[in-house]
């Protein structure tokens, strides 16, 4: 008897795979009928149409410019994944966690760590009526509190695949390279959180810094951004355990290959983007907070620049290859800076 239990746990474990996957990998029109029972929002009563519904309607009918660069990014991913992610693992519960959830608005919002996440949390607290006021008054912290906002990964099979049929679809992602180095600006160049750079900063020195001093093997306060390159691309990061949110690839937070994803935003269009998913949202009196600056964002491409301008062409060539299907995925140009040839 004791020998037939970790048999069926297996066999369960097999079939609670196979229909995540199968829920992830269904295609899923843009289509104006909900097929399954209430969740409680308020356009599933007719009142209102659906921001998916909306999304269909635009679809049907002349497209306005800005329609149309999403419909033809929609079509880029597509291509992009049937061309380079033709095998993929079977998704887990946990895989979903980053897939937050609006029942009242019939949304999906797949959020990516350094593009925009924090003011996309505080507008979707605002929308759920978690939050109330202006967005930009919702602290960080509240945005990020655990629980605050329900993601996919909170839900059973056929709830997932309901939210999956009927809600609209979107993430925000940003040049690879661009987020990589505002990743390692925020956690080590200057950092908020002393305790993110001792958990992080001192496994990186005493990994890759041969007789670093005792106070950077105590305090991780000053990881260099050659070392946690290295560290990033050394086997032993990845064994470990999986990469941190604010340096995982943007296809492996949100499985775009996997699950069908209507909005592609773009933090280098962020403006424009966040006003048409609101737009589909029917949210007039609702405004995404202020995106960064042309200033702010030149700021930000020469930073990359700068820090990759003394990493040989050997690890950037590694580097590129390690974020490479967020490259191709997403249509983003290799940087003018890298020197991989």
């Amino acid at each position: 008897m004791g020998r037939r239990c970790p048999r069926r746990r297996i066999l369960a474990a097999a079939c609670l795979g196979a229909v995540l996957l199968l829920l992830c990998v269904a295609p899923r029109a843009l289509r104006p009928a909900f097929e399954s029972r209430p969740l409680g929002s308020g356009w599933l009563s007719g009142r209102r149409r659906s921001p998916l519904q909306m999304l269909h309607d635009l679809d049907q009918g002349p497209r306005s410019p800005l329609a149309e660069a999403h419909r033809q990014r929609r079509d880029l991913l597509r291509r992009a994944c049937s061309r380079h992610a033709r095998r993929q693992r079977l998704l887990r519960p946990e895989d979903l966690r980053h897939v937050l959830v609006d029942d009242a608005h019939g949304l999906l919002y797949c959020y990516v760590p350094k593009v925009a996440c924090t003011n996309w949390k505080r507008v979707l607290l605002a929308l759920s009526g978690r939050a109330h006021g202006d967005p930009r008054a919702i602290p960080a912290h509240e945005a990020h509190a655990p629980g605050r906002l329900p993601s996919l990964a909170d839900f059973g099979p056929a709830e997932i695949n309901q939210r999956l049929r009927t809600y609209l679809a979107f993430l925000f992602v940003r040049e690879p390279f661009e987020r990589l180095a505002s990743a390692y600006r925020n956690k080590f160049a200057r950092p908020y959180s002393e305790a993110f750079q001792r958990r992080y900063g001192t496994r990186i020195i005493r990994r890759l810094r041969p007789g670093a001093q005792p106070e950077a093997l105590a305090r991780g306060h000053d990881v260099r951004f050659a070392e946690f390159l290295a560290y990033l691309l050394d086997p032993r990061t990845r064994r470990g355990e999986p990469f941190n949110e604010h340096w995982e690839r943007a296809h492996a937070l949100c499985h775009p290959c996997r699950l069908r994803y209507d909005v592609v935003g773009k933090f280098e269009t962020l403006a424009e983007d966040a006003a048409f998913v609101l737009g589909l949202v029917g949210a007039p009196g609702l405004h995404f907070p202020a995106p960064p600056r042309p200033r702010a964002a030149a700021a930000a491409r020469d930073y990359a620049a700068r820090l990759f301008q003394d990493i040989s062409p050997f690890y950037q060539r590694r580097l590129f290859d390690l974020y490479k299907m967020d490259f191709l995925l997403f249509n983003y140009s290799v940087p003018a800076y890298l020197r991989l040839h």
